[in-house]
């Protein structure tokens, strides 16, 4: 079965598997640093991984911005990634502009692991689908969204709630 998505009036498909409760997710990506970014390396207990096509939508920015600061309650718990297809420059220069410090930003515009091995990339775009996912201390999905339309922000109490819930 094809999966879709939307982008404003647009019909898109996304390209592979969804990911379900209990998935292992693993991929290597780039940093806004350009340094390379590997999800097994990270010892945190939790993964807390918001995906947006591009920082420099609004919808994109505001669920950035959002999380940077929800961040701050759960420092030393959760581990705050986004996730978009942007260049690291662009990353780096959003990072900058908005005072993103809580949280990592990493590009999948190289080699695209992280969207074919989640679902969320969006095949005719070559953009990732906006959405969420919270991983465990071992990597494994313990909560995932996928936005069926991209113009639209995610569920923020939705997810927060899942997050506080693990937290516990």
């Amino acid at each position: 079965m094809t999966r879709q998505t939307k982008m404003g009036d647009s019909n898109l498909t996304l390209k592979g598997e969804e990911l379900k409760a209990g998935d292992k997710l693993s991929f290597q990506a780039v940093d806004k640093d350009m340094n390379a970014f590997n999800l097994d390396e990270i010892k945190e207990d939790i993964k807390f991984i918001s995906v947006v096509p591009s920082l420099d939508t609004g919808v994109c920015s505001l669920q950035t911005q959002r999380f940077n600061e929800e961040a701050k309650k759960y420092e030393g718990k959760v581990r705050f990634i986004t996730l978009s297809k942007d260049l690291p420059f662009a990353a780096d220069r959003f990072s900058k502009e908005n005072s993103i410090e809580n949280q990592t930003l990493v590009s999948d515009y190289n080699k695209g692991e992280f969207g074919e091995k989640s679902g969320f990339l969006i095949n005719e775009l070559n953009l990732l689908n906006r959405g969420i996912i919270i991983l465990n201390k071992d990597n494994v999905v313990e909560y995932v969204a996928y936005n069926e339309q991209n113009t639209d922000p995610v569920d923020f109490d939705k997810a927060l709630e899942k997050l506080d819930e693990l937290v516990k």
